[in-house]
């Protein structure tokens, strides 16, 4: 009788682990979709950003045709990717064409002088900046999403589950730094 009890308290227990280990990785997982989540809002802001610069440079600026496209054709890959790998370098593009875009700006003096435009760029400083952070809380999410998978026994469960590794988004070293706004 004491072998029945002792059989049963140990699949109870068995049970509970199995229930806390799969109950653990889906709130990891969650995490990871929601910074995630919270890049994609800091994105879609910076991709807002972008026509208002690009229109008020324009006006400045009409003669600088193939910088505008560039700008607005990196926009829309980014805008357009899907994997990680998709979204990174369409970010450093990205980085790369508002760059060159900075750098006609800076021709023109009646344009660094636009407040306008001063508050553009301020905008977008901000939004680099939180994208940074954002990209730095879904990369800390996903490490430990992806630690929980690799290690014993937690990753006997998640094999069994169906769970797989996230991708970190890496940035190329150039979209690693904001675009430089001079004043």
């Amino acid at each position: 009788m004491e072998l029945i009890w002792i059989l049963v308290i140990i699949l109870i227990l068995v049970s509970l682990w199995l229930i806390l280990t799969y109950n653990g990785l889906i709130t990891s997982r969650n995490r990871v979709d929601e910074s995630w989540s919270d890049i994609e809002v800091q994105l879609k802001r910076r991709y807002d950003l972008i026509p208002n610069i690009v229109n008020t440079v324009k006006g400045y600026a009409k003669h600088e045709d193939s910088v505008f496209t560039k700008v607005t054709e990196a926009r829309t890959a980014a805008m357009g990717a899907k994997t990680m790998q998709e979204h990174a370098k369409a970010e450093n593009m990205l980085s790369e064409t508002l760059k060159s875009l900075f750098a006609v700006s800076e021709a023109y003096p009646a344009l660094q002088a636009s407040t306008n435009f001063l508050q553009l760029q301020h905008e977008l400083t901000d939004a680099e900046d939180k994208i940074m952070a954002s990209r730095r809380f879904y990369n800390a999410n996903v490490r430990d999403f992806n630690t929980k998978l690799q290690v014993f026994p937690t990753n006997l469960i998640a094999g069994m589950f169906g769970f797989v590794k996230r991708e970190f988004f890496d940035a190329p070293d150039v979209a690693l730094e904001a675009p430089q706004v001079t004043f």
